[in-house]
């Protein structure tokens, strides 16, 4: 390599060369940083999403490409988040498909030690049947008070961050119309 090449290689040459004094446009760049392009511009569409970890509901764009999400970014056009997403809210694309995502049900019996895969009919069906066995044995028609009951303490629900509004909605009803009394939801971050 001449002297006037590698001169002209270095950086401080190129920044007065190509008017970046101070090294933050072109000058910065390497070859191989001036051939990268974002994730996001190989998306045939992008999709706008909430995410579903909270009550906040920061706003989401889902670039897909080819029927796959391949980047989850928060949305600037939303007036709740700005843009921006908290960690779990960035992970979002995990969650959907992620390599630790299970697809199948998963069954450990009691004092099983290894977990058993089931077909999914089969486990809502064991869900529905102890479901009602409960209700039915747990039943109470009047409260230890004698005031009127009409209830079940023997289930309860506790709620997560992952659902939305309307899942709370839909599971608050089903849970009342059991007579379920002790429903709670978690849905801090």
């Amino acid at each position: 390599m001449s002297f006037t090449k590698l001169l002209e290689s270095w950086p401080v040459v190129r920044q007065l060369r190509e008017g970046d004094p101070l090294g933050l446009g072109r000058a910065a760049q390497s070859p191989k940083s001036r051939e990268l392009k974002p994730r996001i511009a190989e998306a045939d569409r992008v999709a706008q999403s909430i995410c579903p970890f909270c009550a906040v509901g920061c706003a989401q764009l889902v670039y897909v490409k080819g029927g796959e999400v391949i980047q989850v970014e928060g949305d600037p056009a939303s007036p709740i988040s700005r843009g921006r997403l908290c960690p779990k809210g960035a992970a979002t694309k995990n969650m959907h498909a992620g390599p630790l995502r299970e697809y199948k049900v998963k069954y450990r019996r009691p004092y099983g030690t290894h977990w058993e895969e089931l077909p999914l009919d089969q486990a809502m069906d064991m869900i529905v049947d102890r479901i009602l066995q409960t209700r039915e044995e747990t039943w109470q028609e009047e409260t230890p008070e004698g005031h009127p009951g009409k209830r079940t303490m023997g289930i309860a629900n506790l709620g997560g961050a992952t659902l939305d509004n309307e899942e709370n909605y839909l599971i608050k009803k089903l849970l009342t119309a059991l007579g379920v009394v002790q429903v709670e939801n978690q849905a801090r971050i």
